[in-house]
Formats: C-alpha cells, sequence, structure tokens
C-alpha cells in the first residue's frame, strides 16, 4: 500500500465551520457589581485571613494620621502661636514617632496587599485557564483566540481591582472618613456638620457617571480583545498576508479595531477627569466655606488657629477618602465589564465530564483496544441537521479500519466522539465493551493515541515534544522512541540535537520530519488504540512514503483506525468503512469495495492513486507497504 499526498483536502470539510452553540451564554443585559463580586469572591479563600490583616493596617494609617493632625494643631497653638521653643519638642517628637509608625504600616500594608492581590490574580486565571480547556471544539471556533487570551490578561486583572483592591481601598477610605470626620465633629461639631451638608453632592455625582462609564468599559474591553485577535491572527497567517499583498488590508483591519479602542479609551479618560475636576471644585468650595467660617469663630474668639487649621485639614483630608470611595464605585463600574466578559467563559458548560463516582465500572489500567459504535446518531450543538446517523461498527485490536468517503460525510466526527471530545445524541461508543462516557476522561485518553491531520508542535526541544506523550520519560526513551520513528538521524544533525527548539509554523523542520516527531511521541505514549485523521495531508509522495515504515511500527499490534480521503491508504485495510451523508453506506476489503462498483468504487475511480496498492506490487522491499 503507498501513498501520496492529497493536497485537495487538506481543510476538514466534514467539519462544521461555524456554530450557534446553545451551551456557551451570550450575555445581553448587564450585571450588577454586587453579582460580579459575589461570584469571584470565593477565589479569595485562603487569602481572607490576609485581607482581614490588610484592613486593620489601613485602621492603624487611619488613626495615626488623625492623630498626626491634632499633634500639628497642639504645637501650633503652644510652640508656634506662642513662640515657645521649649513647648516645640514634646509634641514634635511625638509627631516624628506616630510618622515612623505610619511608615511602617503603610509599608506593610502595601506590601500584603500586593502580594494577596497577586495571589488572587493567579489562582482566577489558573481557573479560567483550567475551565478553559475543558471546553468542547465549537466554543473556540466562536471565540478569536486573541479575544481570549486578552481575558485571560486584561479582563483578569480588572477583576482584582473589584474583590482584592476594591476591599482594601475601600477599608482604607472608609476608615479614613469616619476617623477625620469624628476628629472634626469633636474639634467643632457645629461647623462639621454644615461641611458635612455636601458630601452626599460627591455620590450624586458618582451615580451620575456610573452607567456611563459601564458602557464605554464595556467597548473598551471588547476593543483590547478585537486588537489582541486581529495582531494574533495576522501573525499566525504571515504567509497568507504577503503572498496576497493583503499587508494593507490587515494594518487597516488593525486601525480599524485601534479607532474603537481609542474612542472608547479617550471617552473613558475623559468621563474620569470630567468627574475629578468637578469633585475637585466641590472640595474647593467645601474648604473656601471653613476658612470663611473659622476666621469668622477666630475673630469672636471662640476659635484658635492651631484648631482652624486642625479643623482644616480635617476637613481636607475627608474629602479625598470620600472622593475615593465614589472613585472605587466607578472603578467597580468599570470591572464590571471584565467580569461580563470571563462569565461567559466560565459559564460555558463543558460539553462532556467525568462519570459520577458511583458508576461501578471495572478499569483496567490498559485497555484491550475493542472499539465499538452502536447505532451513534450526533448533530453538533446549535446544528439542526445530524452528522452521523445510526452508524454501528467494530474495530478489534491487530486490526487496521480505514473511514473514508466524500467530503462533509462525517469521518472526522467519529474521532471527535472517540476521545469524547462530544457524546452521542443517541447510541454508544464503547471501548472494550464499557460505553466511554462511564469511563473517566484521563483513562479513555490515555489509551487513545491521536496523530490529528494538522502535526501538534509545542514550543519546546524536540526532546520535549517527544516525551510530553507520556510522564515517566527518560532522554534514552526519547532516543529509542525517535529511532523507531526513523527520526533519530535527522534531529541529530541538527545543530542542538534532540536540545533544538522548535514551534507550531517552524520553519526548521519539513512536514515529514514533523510527522515522524509526532509519531515518536505516538509511540513513546504506547497506547492500544491508534487514531490516525489524514496522515498523508500535506506531505509530497517522497515524505510520504518515508513515514510508512515508522506508521507500520506504530500500528502494530494495536487496533488503528485511519480516517482519510487518499484511497492508496485503503487498498490493505483489514476493512474500510465507507461513510456518506453520516451513514455506513458500504463496508468491506478493498477488493470486495472495487467489485460492488458502489460509492467507494466511484470515489477510487474519480480519484485514482498514484499507485492502486496490490495493482502493481513494489519493486523493492523499501517500498513495501507499511514496513
Amino acid at each position: 500500500m503507498s501513498l501520496r499526498s492529497s493536497p485537495r483536502h487538506a481543510a476538514r470539510p466534514d467539519e462544521p465551520t461555524q456554530y450557534s452553540a446553545t451551551d456557551v451564554p451570550i450575555r445581553t443585559d448587564p450585571i450588577s457589581i454586587a453579582v460580579s463580586f459575589r461570584r469571584f469572591w470565593p477565589l479569595t479563600r485562603g487569602d481572607r485571613r490576609w485581607i482581614v490583616l490588610i484592613c486593620l493596617f489601613a485602621v492603624m494609617a487611619a488613626i495615626a494620621e488623625t492623630v498626626t493632625i491634632l499633634l500639628f494643631a497642639e504645637l501650633t497653638d503652644k510652640a508656634l502661636q506662642a513662640g515657645s521653643v521649649s513647648a516645640f519638642w514634646k509634641p514634635a517628637g511625638q509627631w516624628f514617632a506616630v510618622a515612623v509608625l505610619g511608615a511602617v504600616v503603610g509599608y506593610l500594608g502595601s506590601s500584603l496587599a500586593a502580594w494577596t492581590a497577586e495571589r488572587f490574580v493567579l489562582r482566577l486565571r489558573a481557573r479560567v485557564f483550567s475551565h478553559l480547556q475543558t471546553l468542547p471544539p465549537h466554543f473556540f471556533q466562536r471565540n478569536r483566540r486573541g479575544d481570549l487570551v486578552e481575558r485571560l490578561t486584561g479582563d483578569v486583572e480588572a477583576i482584582e481591582q473589584l474583590v482584592v483592591s476594591g476591599i482594601v481601598g475601600v477599608a482604607s477610605a472608609l476608615f479614613s472618613t469616619i476617623f477625620f470626620s469624628a476628629a472634626a465633629l469633636w474639634l467643632r461639631w457645629d461647623l462639621a456638620l454644615a461641611t458635612f451638608v455636601l458630601v452626599p453632592l460627591f455620590f450624586v455625582m458618582t451615580r451620575m457617571f456610573t452607567a456611563r462609564l459601564r458602557e464605554v468599559s464595556r467597548r473598551g474591553r471588547a476593543a483590547d480583545g478585537a486588537i489582541t485577535a486581529v495582531v494574533e491572527e495576522t501573525l499566525v497567517n504571515v504567509v497568507l498576508t504577503q503572498a496576497y499583498n493583503r499587508q494593507r488590508d490587515e494594518e487597516e483591519r488593525l486601525q480599524d479595531k485601534a479607532r474603537k479602542r481609542l474612542k472608547a479609551a479617550v471617552s473613558g479618560v475623559r468621563l474620569t477627569a470630567l468627574y475629578a475636576q468637578t469633585v475637585e471644585v466641590l472640595e474647593t468650595l467645601c474648604i473656601l466655606t471653613i476658612i470663611g467660617l473659622g476666621a469668622w469663630e477666630i475673630a469672636a474668639g471662640r476659635m484658635t488657629l492651631g484648631q482652624l487649621l486642625a479643623f482644616a485639614a480635617f476637613i481636607g483630608y475627608l474629602y479625598p477618602p470620600v472622593r475615593q470611595l465614589g472613585q472605587l464605585g466607578l472603578t467597580a463600574t468599570a470591572a464590571t465589564a471584565a467580569a461580563e466578559r470571563l462569565l461567559e467563559i466560565l459559564d460555558s458548560r463543558p460539553a462532556v465530564t467525568d462519570p459520577a463516582d458511583s458508576v461501578p465500572v471495572p478499569v483496567r489500567s490498559r485497555a484491550l483496544g475493542t472499539v465499538e459504535a452502536r447505532q451513534v446518531s450526533f448533530r453538533y450543538p446549535g446544528n439542526s441537521e445530524p452528522v452521523l446517523r445510526d452508524l454501528s461498527f467494530t474495530a478489534s485490536p491487530g486490526e487496521l479500519l480505514v473511514i473514508t468517503g466524500p467530503s462533509g460525510a462525517g469521518k472526522s466526527t467519529l474521532a471527535s466522539l472517540l476521545l469524547r471530545f462530544y457524546d452521542p445524541d443517541s447510541g454508544s461508543i464503547r471501548l472494550d465493551g464499557v460505553s466511554v462516557d462511564q469511563l473517566p476522561l484521563t483513562h479513555l485518553r490515555r489509551n487513545i493515541t491521536l496523530l490529528p491531520q494538522d502535526t501538534l508542535v509545542l514550543h519546546d526541544t524536540i526532546e520535549e515534544n517527544i516525551g510530553c506523550g507520556r510522564d515517566d520519560t527518560t532522554h534514552r526513551d526519547v532516543v529509542d522512541a525517535a529511532r523507531a520513528a526513523d527520526a533519530d538521524e535527522f534531529i541529530r544533525a541538527l545543530p542542538d540535537g534532540y536540545r533544538t527548539v522548535i514551534s507550531p509554523g517552524t520553519a526548521r523542520l519539513s512536514g515529514g520530519q514533523l510527522q515522524r516527531v509526532a509519531i515518536a511521541r505516538a509511540m513513546l505514549r504506547d497506547a492500544p488504540v491508534l487514531l490516525l485523521d489524514e496522515p498523508t495531508t500535506g506531505l509530497d509522495t517522497v515524505a510520504a512514503q518515508r513515514i510508512l515504515g515508522p506508521l507500520r511500527r506504530l500500528a502494530e499490534g494495536r487496533t488503528t483506525i485511519v480516517i482519510t480521503h487518499d484511497l492508496a491508504l485503503a487498498a490493505d485495510a483489514d476493512r474500510i468503512l465507507v461513510l456518506d451523508e453520516g451513514r455506513l453506506v458500504e463496508s468491506g476489503t478493498h477488493t470486495q469495495l472495487l467489485d460492488r462498483s458502489g460509492l467507494y468504487a466511484t470515489l477510487f475511480t474519480a480519484h485514482p492513486p498514484a499507485r492502486n496498492g496490490v495493482a502493481r506490487p513494489p519493486a523493492t522491499p523499501s517500498e513495501v507497504p507499511w514496513q
């Protein structure tokens, strides 16, 4: 059986290209700050004692500032106004001691707050990333990768501003407000009440800006994700961009997203600046009112200069935390836009889950490898037409089973069901007689080796790329696998040998060489079931022939299922399944199916292989199929 490349089938036509998945939530209504906080607060478990300690530091800092202002008043009245140097030392020493204490508390609080905040970011990012890896393929087809990257970076940090930094900021501002207000009331309660009348204006201003800032923040977050997505897509498809002279188109696409980001960012800055400047005017009005009333009181002999300065300082210190409370409200509002985007991920349900612990299933550490489909029907989420209809077959250990058919027949969907990326709508897929939905996912996938149409490569050394197929590997294991895959020679010829770093889309290795690296990985994995999805796609005849020997060694003694359009692979198969519109229409050997003159014969006649399997025996032992 010979192999040849099939460039016409480089794409996967039998996979749906779009989904309107009903299990992926699309939010149309904004969520509240309270809901956002409640959803992400559980992630602070383990750090809440530190948050409480940080709040205690905030209380101590507020007390230190309050005492400092009172000492300033004493210093003014007893030393400065009286012109007494001897009266200077005691309040000055106390002031310095309180300042040192406040500095120590401030340093400890800031350091602990930063540590706690970063731990929260680490935990939240890990939670989102872990959940992402459980989601079905159609989720990633509905969402651009660049936008998902932005959610894992910028949006995660925005949530931290709401949950951890938000709590600390509220505690600091709240306690400062309480202590400064109490001190002002203690000095002159009547003047304090007169100035407190203006405080509600700060919260009125905050409420006026909240709704507008929420919408601007939502647009800004979406624009950030769009920019990251455009850059990522352009870099991945740089060959297409250059070959079709699309540089200008890609630049305009990026500029369009960047203009939207610019508009949202400028609008956000304008709103924030307008809020800040309006509040600044209100603060100035309050301070001038205090000074005017204080001058009246001093003239009447009811107040000293030190008391006036202290009172003015308390009010001056009071308004910043009040303003900070309002600003924190705006920050929290902006963070809800990030919360909506993250919850779209976290609220998306995995297509499959591990079976309940109560289901008793005898599980061998290594399966025998019998694969069976029983009346399987399946349609992708959001699609009305089924992709597979009442499909049944059995593949036994040591058997080579080829699955073929026209584009859109549902061939590659079988791979998704066997690996349990999805569960059938009806019927069952079984491994050693046990329905795969009754097996732990880790056990199921440990017993199946997938060689996908697109060779999967990690950004790492060749040794790590081969060794990632199994946990307990040594360098000797990697080298043995590479030799069996006919890859050791070209790997050693590289400048850094097995330590050569490769990445997706690398130009260091040819397509056939990358495929042999993947075969070495599969050999090291040593699973009883081998699933090959279009193994010759994108390879020329020489490269395809070169991987025959490694593939034969890999398939030996395993249940091997080959999904392919290349009928040269079917000539020596033990059995061939022909699918059409999701149904099994023919089954048999290459010769039997040709004799029936059915769909298989039509496909074979329309696109005959360069050498029709057994029609012309190979001339040399090196050309013997699958050796």
